[in-house]
């Protein structure tokens, strides 16, 4: 039943970018409306997906911490698929142009890469393998932040917001990082 409600919530944005866009058709600029949606759905979700162990003690929801991340990058691909398809009109060397002129983009697409070698290496069999590097997640969410911030022409109270709340759990993560490490080293 967690898991029903887990997929309807992480669903939802993805049910809100349909109506807006194919039943209400109330949005003025499509392309930037699902870069906007996808993307600060997939900074949400990323970022709720490593507080997870932030709150274990309160609420317990490691068992769902894959599905979470799986989601986000369901939402970083929608992001890329958005720039690749209606921005860029699958014209690859238009992909590799934009991508070399503006920084926020090869950001952008380092932080895409690393959440796609996650995604494949989530398996329980692949996991084992690779789970040290899915510590890269930290490098991702820092490219992906500096991507959020650099895309903006203006930065908004919402989105100040986000960069604040980002600060908020990267500060948190790494004081639980830093008593982890010492709890090992005294025993």
């Amino acid at each position: 039943m967690k898991r029903f409600f887990l997929y309807l919530i992480m669903l939802t944005p993805l049910a809100l970018l349909s109506t807006q866009l194919l039943i209400l058709e109330n949005v003025i600029d499509p392309i930037k409306y699902i870069y906007t949606l996808t993307g600060a759905t997939a900074i949400v979700i990323l970022f709720l997906s490593i507080s997870i162990s932030l709150i274990k003690k309160q609420i317990n929801f490691i068992k769902y911490r894959k599905l979470i991340g799986l989601f986000g990058f369901f939402y970083a691909f929608l992001h890329l698929i958005n720039f690749i398809v209606f921005d860029a009109d699958l014209d690859v060397f238009f992909i590799i142009d934009e991508t070399l002129d503006k920084p926020f983009i090869y950001l952008g697409m380092i932080a895409f890469f690393i959440l796609l070698f996650m995604s494949f290496t989530s398996t329980k069999r692949l996991f084992k393998k690779y789970n040290k590097y899915h510590q890269l997640v930290y490098i991702a969410l820092v490219l992906i932040t500096i991507h959020f911030v650099m895309a903006q022409k203006s930065i908004s109270i919402l989105q100040l917001l986000y960069i604040v709340v980002i600060f908020i759990i990267a500060y948190c993560k790494l004081l639980q990082k830093i008593v982890e490490k010492n709890k090992r080293i005294t025993s």
